[in-house]
Parts: C-alpha cells; sequence; structure tokens
C-alpha cells in the first residue's frame, strides 16, 4: 500500500501496489550474463540459434531471417535477452548450461555437502531420486550459502523452481534465504 498526497485538510489517499512477480532464476542474472550464455549457446549449437532467429522473425518487429542469421553470436544474443525471447524452457537449459557446463563450483559444493556422489558437478544418470534426505539438503544449503553467496541463493532458487521433487525441502530452504 502507498499513501498518496493530497490537499491540507483531507485524509491521505491510500493506493494498492499489487506484489511484483519473483523474477525466475534466470531473469535474476545480470543481463550481461543471460547475453553471455545465450551467446556461448548460439556459438556450441547450430539448432539453438536457428530456432531463436526464427522466434525472433515469428514476433514480427521487422526482423528478417537472412538478416538475422549473418549477425554475430553476440549481437544475436544481445537481441534475444533485450526482446525476452528465452522460452521457459530455454530458460531452464541456459541454467544448466551455467551450473552443469560452464561454472560448476556452486553445484559441486551443494552436490559434495549433500554426500551425493558427482563427476565434476554432474550426477550421474542411473542415481535415482531423491538424491537426500532433508537434513542434507539443509547442510548443502548452508555451504553454498556460505561459500557463493548471492549466486549461491540463485542456484537454490532454481533447484526449488525446477528440481524439488529431487531435493526434499529444498523449497523451505531456498526461501528462507529470500526472507
Amino acid at each position: 500500500m502507498m499513501q498518496t498526497e493530497r490537499p491540507p485538510g483531507h485524509p491521505p489517499r491510500t493506493r494498492y501496489l499489487p506484489p511484483m512477480a519473483t523474477p525466475s532464476p534466470y531473469r535474476s542474472l545480470p543481463a550481461e550474463r543471460r547475453v553471455a550464455l545465450v551467446t556461448h549457446a548460439l556459438s556450441s549449437s547450430r539448432e539453438a540459434r536457428a530456432l531463436y532467429v526464427d522466434r525472433l522473425v515469428a514476433r514480427g518487429r521487422g526482423f528478417r531471417a537472412v538478416t538475422l542469421k549473418a549477425w554475430p553470436p553476440d549481437r544475436l544474443a544481445r537481441e534475444i535477452v533485450r526482446t525476452g525471447a528465452e522460452t521457459p524452457q530455454d530458460e531452464l537449459d541456459l541454467l544448466h548450461l551455467l551450473y552443469v557446463e560452464l561454472e560448476p563450483a556452486i553445484q559441486t559444493t551443494f552436490l559434495e555437502a549433500a554426500g551425493v556422489h558427482h563427476d565434476g558437478g554432474r550426477i550421474p544418470e542411473e542415481l535415482e531420486t531423491p538424491y537426500a534426505d532433508a537434513e542434507a539438503v539443509r547442510r548443502a544449503a548452508a555451504a553454498v550459502r556460505e561459500r557463493h553467496g548471492a549466486d549461491g541463493e540463485r542456484y537454490l532458487r532454481t533447484l526449488a523452481r525446477y528440481s524439488r521433487e529431487a531435493w526434499p525441502g529444498i523449497e523451505d530452504v531456498a526461501a528462507e534465504g529470500e526472507a
């Protein structure tokens, strides 16, 4: 609620302002970091590049496919991030790229503190969910917060949003960091 100014002698008027939606863990990344992730995805996958080009053309903002295809990956990535052309599935894929492929340190910290077998932050396919019990998740979250700060909080929100069935209690643990 917000009070607005009124002339003298009149009581203040109260206006309701709805709460702002919490951005996804991906959208909470700084724009330059999102651009770097999308640039990496475009540079390493022709399919991803074609998909994003088609998506930008379909939005009808005057771009032609031939023009976008000629752009270097970093310029195309800036346009994708600027226009918010990433889908929720893209966001998940880009966060996976960040936490498993490019910067596995946070995931490695979490998995080691939880006592989960891994190979450089990668969980073996044969492991079944849940990977750990709630106490191990709480212990791992504390280690991530201690070693990685705000980036660790974003990682915990990522797990809570996309992988809650694999990590019992992660939603409550992630919510503690937001409070």
